[in-house]
C-alpha cells in the first residue's frame, strides 16, 4: 500500500538540482514555487537519511501538502513588501529574500493542518484532510488503537514538521537579506499572533461566544495579521523600508486582512464547495465566533425576533447551517458584513495614498483589495 504522501516524493526528487533565480520583475509566484521546491527537495533528501519510512510518510506528506494547491498569497505579499521597501529584484540578496518569503508557505501548511484537526474538518482544498487520510489508513489496515487518535496524531506531526522547516528555511535565508534582525523580529511576532488568534477562535467556539468585539479580535490576529499585514511587514522589514512605508503597508494589511476574513465567512456560509474546497456551512455547524453570527445575534435581539434568536443560539449545538444562514440573511447580517468588507477593502487602499511605491506593488495591492471587496 502506498503511504499518504509517498507518491509526492518522486515528482519532487526527480526535479533537477537547485535553480538560481536571476531576476523577478513581475509576478513572483513562479520564482517562489521554484525556491520552495528546491528547498523541499533538499529537506526530503535529508529526511531519507534520517529514516526512509519517515521520509516516505510524514516528510513526503508535508512536501505534498505544501506544493499541492494554495494561492501563495502570503509569500507573494512578503515579496511585494520587499519590493516596497526598496529590496533588489535580482542577484544573491534577492535570492535570499525569495527564500525567506517562501518560508511562509510552510508556516501556512502548519496552520492549515493543525486548524483542520482542531475543527474536525473533513476536506481541505477539495480532498480529505491529513488527519482523515491517516484515520482511514489506520482502519483499512486494522491497526491497533483508535483510528481517530492515530489520524490526528500524524496530522499534528505534519504540522510540527512544517513549522520546524519554516523556521529553518527562514533562518537560512535571513543572513543574506539587507536587515536580517528586523525580519526575524516580525517573524517571531507573527507566529505568536497566529497562535493567539487560533486560541481565541477555539475558546470562543467552546464558550459559544456571540461577541462582535471578540470576532473582530480573532479576525485581526488569526487572519489579518498572519495573512496580509505581517507578510507585507516581513518583506518590508527585511529590506529596511522607511517607517512611513512600513506603517502604510501594515495599515493596509490590517484593513484588507479583516476584509479578507469577512469575505471568507460569507463564502463559508453562502458559497460553493467547488470554489472554497470545504463544505459550505462548516463554520456555522461548528459555531465559530464570526462577525456574521455575532452581528446576526445582535440584530435578532434588537428586533425582538425570538425565533431567529433561538435558532442562532443553537448554532454549533445542532442548528442546521442552512437554516442559520437563511436567518442571518433575513436579518440583514449578510448584507452588513458585505458592506463592512467593501468598506475595509477601500480604506485599506487609501492607506497607500501619498506613499511612494513601485508601480507593480501598488497595482497588486490595489487589485487584491478590489477583488476581496467584489467577493463580499
Amino acid at each position: 500500500m502506498t503511504r499518504p504522501g509517498e507518491a509526492d516524493i518522486e515528482p519532487v526528487l526527480s526535479e533537477p538540482g537547485p535553480l538560481r533565480i536571476h531576476h523577478v520583475h513581475g509576478d513572483p509566484r513562479a520564482a517562489l514555487d521554484q525556491v520552495l521546491r528546491d528547498h523541499l527537495h533538499h529537506r526530503l533528501r535529508q529526511a531519507e537519511t534520517t529514516d526512509p519510512e519517515f521520509a516516505a510518510g510524514t516528510a513526503a506528506e508535508t512536501v505534498g501538502f505544501t506544493l499541492r494547491g494554495g494561492k501563495r498569497l502570503r509569500s507573494t505579499l512578503a515579496w511585494w513588501g520587499w519590493r516596497a521597501g526598496g529590496g533588489p529584484v535580482s542577484g544573491p540578496v534577492a535570492q535570499h529574500a525569495l527564500t525567506a518569503c517562501a518560508s511562509l508557505e510552510l508556516l501556512q501548511t502548519c496552520a492549515l493542518v493543525h486548524d483542520d484537526v482542531m475543527d474536525g474538518s473533513g476536506t481541505r482544498r477539495g480532498v480529505p484532510c491529513v488527519h482523515r487520510v491517516h484515520e482511514g489508513e489506520h482502519r483499512e489496515n486494522g491497526w491497533s488503537g483508535e483510528a481517530r487518535r492515530y489520524g490526528e496524531s500524524l496530522a499534528v506531526l505534519v504540522g510540527d514538521l512544517a513549522l520546524a522547516w519554516a523556521d529553518d528555511m527562514l533562518a537560512g535565508a535571513l543572513p543574506g537579506v539587507l536587515r536580517p534582525e528586523a525580519g526575524r523580529t516580525v517573524w517571531r511576532e507573527m507566529r505568536t499572533e497566529m497562535i493567539a488568534g487560533q486560541f481565541l477562535d477555539v475558546h470562543g467556539q467552546a464558550t459559544r461566544s456571540r461577541s462582535e468585539s471578540l470576532a473582530l479580535r480573532i479576525d485581526l490576529l488569526k487572519t489579518a495579521s498572519y495573512t496580509v499585514e505581517r507578510p507585507l511587514h516581513l518583506g518590508a522589514a527585511m529590506a529596511g523600508a522607511p517607517p512611513a512605508v512600513a506603517e502604510a503597508l501594515r495599515s493596509y494589511g490590517r484593513d484588507v486582512g479583516v476584509a479578507f476574513q469577512f469575505a471568507d465567512d460569507l463564502a463559508g456560509a453562502y458559497g460553493d464547495t467547488a470554489t472554497t474546497g470545504k463544505p459550505v456551512g462548516d463554520d456555522l455547524r461548528e459555531g465559530k465566533t464570526t462577525l456574521l453570527l455575532a452581528l446576526g445575534t445582535r440584530l435578532a435581539l434588537e428586533r425582538g425576533d425570538t425565533e431567529a434568536l433561538e435558532l442562532l443560539e443553537r448554532v454549533g449545538a445542532g442548528a442546521a447551517p442552512s437554516e442559520a444562514a437563511a436567518a442571518l440573511e433575513r436579518l440583514g447580517a449578510r448584507e452588513r458584513v458585505g458592506e463592512h468588507c467593501r468598506g475595509l477593502a477601500a480604506r485599506g487602499v487609501s492607506h497607500l495614498d501619498g506613499v511612494e511605491l513601485p508601480d507593480p506593488v501598488r497595482t497588486f495591492l490595489t487589485g487584491l483589495a478590489e477583488r476581496i471587496g467584489e467577493e463580499a
